[in-house]
């Protein structure tokens, strides 16, 4: 490839054209496409090879711990899940274009945290901005934030996400003033970001409240 050719290339980011320039040519020579073909199938390929680079980008903010997708979920093992109503509201992705909150309440082991990831890594492949984050981290930073006089940019940063995953609710004892900024940051993203919650509990049950309306559904 001429040098000229390659930093025209490059300054245009079609990254996968001038990675692939020889190898483009010598299919274009061999299949001899018409003009439209040609340019139609460089620019799926520049199309796919950005949103995928941006997909991935997104995945690695969302500072996921332990990827988990909805084809992997064990269904089988947990038989009072509803799993009709789970992959309704999971492939119609309401949850997020109405800024519904999930919360998944189960013992440890019971796959919350994984079902809680699926979730999240769905509406991350769907191109929207997400994080995931421990309830004791977040406790640490609020504090850290509080204690710097930062805490209104943490909350804001926290809020900018369309979905927002904190793990283990209740794991770690809160005082009164964190409780109050967590409050807080779930005040803010109320009606602005979809909040999954995952949480403990004797009985398991997994429902979702939608803000706009107030009302909760069990889903088992």
């Amino acid at each position: 490839m001429d040098e000229t050719i390659k930093r025209q290339l490059q300054y245009l980011g079609l990254e996968h054209l001038w990675k692939e320039w020889d190898s483009v040519l010598k299919t274009a020579k061999k299949k001899q496409p018409t003009y439209q073909k040609f340019l139609t199938d460089i620019l799926e390929k520049e199309y796919f090879n950005k949103t995928e680079k941006a997909r991935l980008s997104r995945i690695k903010r969302a500072k996921i711990h332990e990827y988990f997708v909805m084809k992997t979920f064990p269904f089988a093992r947990q038989p009072k899940l509803k799993k009709r109503v789970v992959m309704e509201l999971y492939e119609s992705l309401r949850f997020i274009t109405q800024k519904q909150d999930l919360v998944f309440i189960g013992s440890t082991g019971c796959g919350k945290t994984g079902l809680a990831t699926s979730f999240l890594v769905h509406a991350i492949n769907q191109g929207y901005r997400g994080l995931s984050i421990g309830f004791t981290n977040l406790l640490d930073q609020l504090r850290t934030a509080k204690g710097e006089y930062t805490l209104n940019k943490l909350l804001k940063k926290l809020q900018s996400y369309e979905i927002l995953l904190i793990d283990e609710f209740g794991y770690d004892v809160i005082d009164k003033e964190t409780a109050g900024s967590f409050f807080e940051l779930l005040r803010k993203c109320n009606n602005h970001t979809t909040t999954i919650i995952t949480t403990q509990s004797t009985v398991q049950r997994l429902s979702y409240r939608n803000q706009s309306k107030d009302k909760s559904c069990p889903l088992f």
